[in-house]
């Protein structure tokens, strides 16, 4: 259930601004998408599993004060942010 490095490296390096850039804003988000999509799909085959769901709903909390975050000191990288990742329609 977890990323694997291959995956955090390459949304590392596609949102950061070098490979090493792990606690810019826009990367944390990313990262924590590709985990709720992760979970969401195991919540789908599993959907009794109360503990995984409670997970997702902490890790979906976090996504949502890290985007609040970045609409409030950044508007522009938000939207495209949105926009690029495809959460919100």
């Amino acid at each position: 259930m977890a990323l694997t490095k291959e995956t955090s490296a390459s949304i590392v390096a596609k949102f950061g601004a070098n490979d090493k850039d792990t606690g810019n804003t826009k990367v944390q988000i990313a990262l924590l998408t590709e985990r709720i999509k992760q979970q969401t799909e195991h919540q789908k085959n599993f959907p009794k599993d109360s503990n995984a769901k409670r997970s997702l709903l902490k890790v979906i909390g976090q996504r949502r004060k890290l985007l609040k975050y970045l609409q409030r000191t950044d508007l522009e990288g938000y939207r495209q942010l949105i926009k690029e990742l495809g959460i919100r329609k």
